[in-house]
């Protein structure tokens, strides 16, 4: 009988008959794994299963491939720490949901975890909307890498150079640098200075966020025949009404 016991990060509840659920985790060992959780509609479980808490997890089944079922304790809530901040709240669904949409099932993913707890704790603990987004952007830029995607910021892509880096290409995913773009800047990318680049403005958050979901959009999403998960979405334009910028995702 298959089973395995972990730390998981809960990611997606959809509800199975009256009173049960289908959950989706992030194990640290594991990988993004789903199983059923009995009588998840119950006031004591309905609280542990928000998305982004971390819960220590048992899961079994009576065959490998078949969905089985997971037993479950609250650890950590991320996202109880943040009920006053829809923005930091947005954030936490959208970590979850390009997790839960983006990578495979059943594969291991123990830099991602880490990662990602270590970002959902900075967003819990920070009273600084630019300092927790900013390692927000840098960690969905990481997705990327994950994913087999990663952007080329080190170094202009035209000219071999680290000089000046203020433009990203929107098809290659390189740098370019201020000495090599030409007629075609309008075309450009900003690379923010918390990517990185060579120049800090006062769109840092718009610039990085547009930057990596139009990769994530591009690289990942369209692959898989899917749009920016509505989180990712909602979270871009709670940022553009905050900083009352407009954000392409």
């Amino acid at each position: 009988m298959p089973e395995w016991s972990d730390t998981a990060l809960i990611l997606e509840r959809r509800p199975h008959g009256e009173s049960n659920a289908v959950v989706t985790v992030l194990s640290q060992s594991y990988g993004r794994h789903a199983g059923l959780v009995h009588a998840a509609a119950s006031r004591s479980k309905k609280g542990m299963l928000e998305l982004g808490n971390l819960v220590a997890t048992d899961w079994q089944a009576r065959l490998e491939g078949q969905l089985g079922t997971f037993r479950m304790e609250l650890e950590r809530s991320a996202p109880a720490a943040c009920l006053d901040d829809p923005l930091k709240l947005a954030a936490i669904a959208s970590c979850c949901a390009l997790i839960n949409a983006g990578i495979p099932e059943r594969e291991p993913h123990s830099n991602l975890f880490d990662a990602t707890i270590a970002l959902l704790e900075i967003i819990s603990l920070s009273e600084d909307d630019d300092t927790w987004l900013a390692y927000y952007i840098r960690w969905e830029a990481g997705l990327l890498t994950i994913l087999g995607f990663g952007l080329e910021l080190d170094r202009c892509a035209v000219s071999g150079t680290a000089d000046e880096l203020i433009y990203v290409s929107p098809r290659s995913g390189c740098a370019v640098g201020r000495a090599s773009v030409g007629a075609f800047a309008d075309r450009m990318l900003v690379l923010p200075a918390l990517l990185g680049g060579a120049v800090v403005t006062n769109t840092e958050i718009s610039s990085g966020l547009s930057l990596t979901g139009h990769f994530l959009g591009r690289r990942v999403f369209q692959l898989i025949h899917q749009d920016l998960p509505t989180p990712r979405l909602r979270l871009a334009h709670l940022v553009s009404r905050r900083y009352n910028n407009d954000i392409i995702s």
